[in-house]
């Protein structure tokens, strides 16, 4: 595995309604979007999308139209949780290593379904806040997502907004210049 050099980025896809959560239903991760970023060179590798079968909730259309993620994809490739972490955990050392996410969200959310599962987190407790850093970094007023740093640095968004695999290298990008102004 890389030196400290590495810095792994995160982002997570959950489910999601458009409007009120269904009974007995919580939202809960369904993708695990991760890739590390060298922050000497600017590459970003293993670029993977982990998906996870949720338990105690549905894939709902609206999910599906935002994250072109379905119920039967989920069911035919999906895996537990407890091993999605455990890849993050094995797979990118994912406790020995600086994280990063855009925003807040990603954090809160593993931790809480961490926490819920009661089992190990599988990151360190170091991470960086992509969002709060661009809007630091390039001076802004009002934090903008992803897509918004993406338009403002003149870089091509890749992939399909809103799957964690296609992100996760997005915002390596957006971390990458950030790191490089410093």
């Amino acid at each position: 595995m890389k030196t400290i050099n590495t810095i792994i980025i995160i982002d997570l896809e959950a489910t999601c309604w458009n409007g009120p959560i269904p009974k007995g239903q919580v939202p809960e991760i369904i993708e695990i979007g991760i890739c590390l970023l060298n922050t000497e060179t600017g590459e970003i590798s293993k670029n993977d999308g982990i998906l996870i079968k949720p338990e105690r909730s549905e894939v709902s259309p609206f999910c599906t139209e935002l994250t072109t993620i379905t119920q039967d994809l989920l069911n035919k490739e999906g895996i537990s949780f407890i091993e999605a972490c455990e890849i993050v955990r094995n797979k990118y050392q994912g406790h020995q290593h600086t994280w990063a996410s855009y925003g807040q969200y990603d954090l809160n959310m593993m931790k809480k379904q961490c926490s819920f599962r009661e089992i190990e987190y599988p990151l360190s407790q170091n991470h960086i806040n992509v969002k709060e850093l661009f809007t630091k970094t390039r001076g802004l007023r009002k934090k903008v997502g992803m897509n918004g740093a993406l338009e403002i640095l003149n870089i091509s968004l890749e992939g399909t907004h809103h799957r964690g695999i296609d992100d996760a290298r997005n915002i390596a990008k957006i971390l990458d210049w950030c790191i490089s102004q410093n």
